[in-house]
This record gives C-alpha cells, structure tokens and sequence, in this order.
C-alpha cells in the first residue's frame, strides 16, 4: 500500500501514466490504482518557525525534531487531539517547510487551528504570486520550465535517472539528440544594471553579434524582482549554459526592439547549498 503524492497541476498526468503502465506494460500484475485527491485537504507550512508552529498542532506524541522527522521524511500523524493526518517535510519555498494533510471534512477546520497557532509567530497566508518568487530564487523548476520539451538533462537531473531501471522517457533520453554538447542547461540570470528588469520569454543571446534565429543561444522562463537580492532574476535555459557562469550575455526581445545585458549565474540565488530546508 503506498501513497503518491506529486504536484497538483500535474497531478492527471501522474496517475495517467501510472494507469498506461498498470494496463499496458504490466497487465498481469495485481495491483489497483485510486485517486483520492479529493479526499484529503492538504496545506504548505512553511519558513523558519514552521516546525515550531507545527509541534503546537501535530499530537506529542509524534516527534517531528529534525532528527526523527527529517527533510523529504513522511508519515502518518494526528492532530489536534487524534484527528488522523498525513505529514510531509517537502519544500517548494526553498525555506523550512511541511506540507499535512487531513480527510477533506477537516480542511477547513484545519487551516484555522494552523493560522491561531501561528498568530505568535505572525503566520499569514502566502499566495501563488510569493510562491512564484521564492522558487526562482530557489532555481525550482516548475510549469514555465516542465513544458513538455525539457528533459532531465536540460534541468541538471540527469544522475538521478537510474539505468538500473526503466522510467517513462528513459529511454528518450539516451537518443543521440538529446544528448548535444550544446544542450540547453537550467542556469539564472542577473542584470549587469541592477535596475534594469529580466525580462520573462527574452531569447539569450551572445554578448555581441546579430539577433537572429540561428544565433539563439536560448531563453529566459521565469523572472521576477527578488526583495532578497534587490533586484530582478530570471531562470532559464541557455546553450551550455553549466559551463559559462560567469560570461555576460543579452536578454533579448525582438518585437520591441529591448535587451538588456545579464550575467549567467547559478539558479540557486538564495541559500545554494540547502541549509534553510534542511535545518
């Protein structure tokens, strides 16, 4: 018996291709697949009193130091006095973060017990907008780089698609033309200027030289003004891109006629090495 949990936008795709391979690949199998997505009310608590707020909710007796429950840990729990829950320590904030789920009934009564314990550490709701933000300073990948034309190479993934195993795609991925030494690689992107935006949906071009369709070097997915580094970000895909941190190149819009000039960085602006998530 096991619990799939993934994204919600892609949440159909999911169980989709888990059915194509349940009925197609292994018809003989005994096992049965259930949606219960409607069934559970699931809420993100996230930033660096998360845990504190939560150990006021989830019963005592379940310990959810960072010792006995640590990141990407998950299990079954209660709350508020043996309310059946499911919790996950999963970040998409790139801060401290859980996600706990109760049966749908509950849902609404959960969000309240969690803002009211939450009111010393001045808990608030937090949107798609500021999620949005906190993942490109993070270098998550989410719908504008998970298009449908992107492959776990492009996104610095590619040591964890096992060759002990089959996946959906694995094969894809070892065609000769997937593997280019030019291949687009997810990197971030920094104005020169401070002041000057990044522009989402700019092809990148080469520091000088013409603006054309044989001379694109890629494209910016997702941008946004970073309060934390005070100024605006981008992530994107640029040829080669793990190899020219560094280099200076051109945002580019050609339909009017605006570049700027941005520096190739990491796409993990804030706390690169994990320590928010992980503490």
């Amino acid at each position: 018996h096991f619990v799939v949990t993934t994204t919600t936008a892609n949440a159909v795709l999911v169980y989709r291709n888990m059915e194509f391979a349940r009925q197609c690949l292994f018809p003989d199998m005994d096992v049965q697949l259930i949606s219960t997505t409607e069934a559970w009310a699931q809420f993100a608590v996230a930033g660096p009193n998360a845990r504190k707020l939560l150990q006021k909710v989830v019963d005592p007796e379940f310990n959810i130091s960072n010792e006995a429950f640590p990141f990407m840990g998950c299990g079954e729990v209660t709350v508020a006095g043996g309310c059946r829950a499911r919790l996950f320590r999963i970040s998409f904030s790139g801060e401290l973060a859980y996600e706990i789920a109760v049966p749908t009934r509950y849902g609404d009564a959960m969000i309240r017990k969690l803002m009211e314990a939450g009111e010393e550490f001045g808990a608030v709701p937090y949107g798609t907008e500021a999620l949005g933000v906190m993942r490109i300073e993070k270098g998550h990948a989410a719908g504008n780089e998970l298009n449908g034309t992107t492959s776990a190479l492009n996104l610095g993934m590619g040591r964890m698609v096992s060759k002990k195993k089959d996946c959906i795609g694995n094969k894809l991925s070892e065609r000769e033309g997937m593997n280019q030494e030019d291949a687009l690689k997810l990197v971030g992107f920094k104005p020169v200027n401070a002041a000057d935006p990044v522009p989402a949906g700019s092809h990148l071009m080469n520091a000088d030289g013409e603006v054309s369709a044989a001379t694109d070097q890629g494209y910016i997915t997702s941008a946004a003004y970073s309060p934390v580094l005070g100024c605006s970000i981008g992530i994107g895909f640029l040829k080669r891109g793990d190899a020219r941190k560094g280099e200076v190149i051109r945002a580019v819009n050609p339909l009017e006629g605006k570049e700027v000039q941005v520096e190739v960085v990491s796409a993990h602006f804030v706390d690169p090495e994990g320590e928010r998530l992980r503490g």
